[in-house]
Formats: structure tokens, C-alpha cells, sequence
């Protein structure tokens, strides 16, 4: 009985002595796992800007030059109208920085910082105080590039149907309809200006969609040709610190009032209202419909997609000979011929 005894208290001394050879072997304790990094994902409210200024470029770029009558004319100056400049702004930055997230390059060299909770939000907090902190992370320049293709795709796209539409201003002159004056010309301007203060709505469907490929869940569909070369435009470069906000998980509805001082970008809003301003003064001094028809497709269309090139550091289109932004003059428009030049009431650069 007491050899059993001495043989289970020996089994239990080698037992414990082999856990703690075992334990040596093992090495210091690794301690408790890394946190995961956040999951990458943009606030609904940014996703729906993105969405509404996607709308409207869609819409925009779709307006027909086959105008047939004043109603259309009319109907086709309410749509390209419906823009509020600054949201369109925070529109563009918005799609930029799902843009910007599809580069995987960008997307990594940003979570290497966004483990460690501490160290993300004082990131996030340079980047806020200076989006041009999100710069300095790996894969900066294939994401720029873009950024510059998505929006320089979607200016484009609205400069040359302006360009197409202002050319109708020419083509239907030859018909009686465009010659007569717009009925309530008070009434259209005012319903200009009151469109460019109403915010854009975005469509489910495409909200969806971005929201998909913000997370990674679904390509945007965006090549870039090349990397972007600095210096970046403004509206490049703050999307660039969206999409990295995003990437840090600092980019949800917590943080919507820093998200909005980041996608605000004063260069390409001030672009814009000289559009609005232009095309008020142009409206202003249009009788005939195809005078609105030249205010239109110049000052909304053509301007606007210029703004939006420029903001992404797009180059011109080749065939551009004077600026986009011309201002139209208090003069009346002259009528006297048979194909009048919709140009005459506005003052050259």
C-alpha cells in the first residue's frame, strides 16, 4: 500500500517536472492575439453623396441634343441644373476615395497602422487635420491614379455632351420653334437658382453597389493607365484621406462631422459656382430657346465637366480653344439672323 502510494506521488513529481521542462522549451508567453483590423467601410451618409453626384453626372451626360420643342429645351435645362455645388464636391471626393480603395497596395500599406486602436485614431487625426498626411502611405500613387481616371472619366463624359449640346444651339435655328421666345423667363431663372441649392439624391441600386466595392465586396470597374504624379490635385488628395479613414476604421457615422471637413474641397466648389453664376447670368439675357440652349450646354454641361476635369487632375480634352468659364454680359443677345451665333451676348475671356 505504501509503495502505491510513493509510486502515484514519484508519477506526479515527473509529471509536473516534464510540464515545466515543456513550459522552458516553449519560450516567454506570446500573450493575448492581436485585435483585428477594423473592417474597411465608409459611413452610409458618404456612400449616398457618392451615389448622388453619380446620378447626376449619369443624368447629365445623358441630355439628348435633339431638342424638338421649348418643352424639351425646358425639361432638359431643369435636369442639368439640379445641382448643389458643394454637395456634387463631396460627391466627387466620395467616389474618389472608393476609387482610391480599390487599389489593394494603398489598401494594405494603410492597415498596417490599424491594428493598434491608439495609434489609428491618432493617425486618423493627423490625416484630418491635413489630408495630405494620407500621402505618405505605400500604393499613394496607383491609387491617385485612380482617383484622377474615375473622376476624369465622369467629367469628361459631361464636357463632351455639353460640347454637343451647345452645337445644337446652332443646328436648331432652322427650325421656327427655337426662335421664338421662352415663355416666363423670370420663372426659369428662378427656378435655376432654386434647383442649385436642393441636395441630390442617389439611386439604391448604385448605393449599393458602391457600398460593395468600398468593402471589397464587388470591382468597381475602374483602370487606371498609370500611377498618379505629384503634385495632386486638392479634390485628389482628399480623397486619398477618405479612402484612408475608411481603411483605419474611422470612417463611419461616429465620425461623419470630420468626414465632411475632409470631403470639403474650396477649389473645385468655387469652380462650380462660377458655372452656376455664369449660367444665371447667361439665362439672364437669353430670350430665344436656343439661347437657353446655349446656356446650357456651355455653362452647365461644358463648365461643369471642365470643373470636375480640372478637380481630378485630368488633362483637357485636346480639342478645348478657350476657357469653359466665359461670363456672359448684361447685353441682349442678338436675333437679327437667320442662324444667329449664340455667343453674342457673352463677354470673350
Amino acid at each position: 500500500m505504501a509503495r502505491a502510494v510513493w509510486v502515484r506521488s514519484a508519477l506526479s513529481v515527473a509529471a509536473a517536472a516534464a510540464a515545466l521542462v515543456i513550459t522552458a522549451c516553449a519560450g516567454p508567453s506570446a500573450g493575448p492575439p492581436a485585435p483585428p483590423a477594423p473592417a474597411v467601410s465608409l459611413a452610409p451618409k458618404v456612400i449616398e453623396q457618392a451615389s448622388a453626384y453619380r446620378a447626376y453626372m449619369a443624368r447629365s451626360a445623358a441630355i439628348s441634343p435633339a431638342f424638338s420643342d421649348g418643352a424639351s429645351v425646358s425639361g432638359a435645362l431643369r435636369t442639368a441644373a439640379a445641382y448643389e455645388p458643394r454637395q456634387l464636391v463631396q460627391g466627387a471626393v466620395a467616389y474618389g476615395a472608393i476609387a482610391a480603395l480599390q487599389d489593394p497596395a494603398y489598401v494594405a500599406g494603410v492597415r498596417t497602422y490599424s491594428r493598434d486602436v491608439t495609434q489609428r485614431q491618432s493617425i486618423a487625426q493627423a490625416i484630418i487635420r491635413n489630408p495630405a498626411y494620407a500621402l505618405s502611405f505605400p500604393g499613394a500613387p496607383t491609387a491617385a491614379g485612380l482617383v484622377t481616371t474615375a473622376l476624369g472619366e465622369d467629367g469628361r463624359r459631361v464636357f463632351e455632351q455639353g460640347k454637343q449640346v451647345k452645337q445644337a444651339a446652332y443646328s436648331v435655328q432652322h427650325f421656327s420653334w427655337s426662335k421664338a421666345d421662352v415663355a416666363n423667363r423670370d420663372i426659369r431663372l428662378a427656378q435655376a437658382k432654386s434647383l442649385s441649392t436642393m441636395p441630390l439624391s442617389g439611386d439604391v441600386a448604385e448605393s449599393f453597389r458602391l457600398q460593395q466595392a468600398a468593402g471589397g465586396g464587388a470591382p468597381l470597374g475602374v483602370v487606371a493607365a498609370q500611377p498618379g504624379a505629384p503634385p495632386y490635385s486638392p479634390l485628389v488628395v482628399r480623397s486619398l484621406a477618405l479612402a484612408a479613414l475608411a481603411v483605419l476604421g474611422e470612417a463611419g457615422e461616429a465620425n461623419l462631422v470630420q468626414l465632411t471637413s475632409v470631403m470639403s474641397e474650396p477649389v473645385a466648389g468655387s469652380c462650380l459656382n462660377m458655372s452656376k453664376l455664369n449660367l444665371y447670368q447667361c439665362l439672364a439675357v437669353s430670350k430665344p430657346h436656343y439661347e437657353d440652349v446655349f446656356c446650357m450646354g456651355q455653362h452647365i454641361l461644358m463648365d461643369t465637366g471642365m470643373c470636375v476635369l480640372k478637380g481630378a487632375g485630368a488633362p483637357n480634352p485636346v480639342d478645348v480653344l478657350t476657357s469653359p468659364l466665359t461670363v456672359a454680359s448684361a447685353t441682349p443677345v442678338a436675333t437679327q439672323t437667320p442662324i444667329a451665333s449664340p455667343t453674342s451676348g457673352v463677354r470673350k475671356p
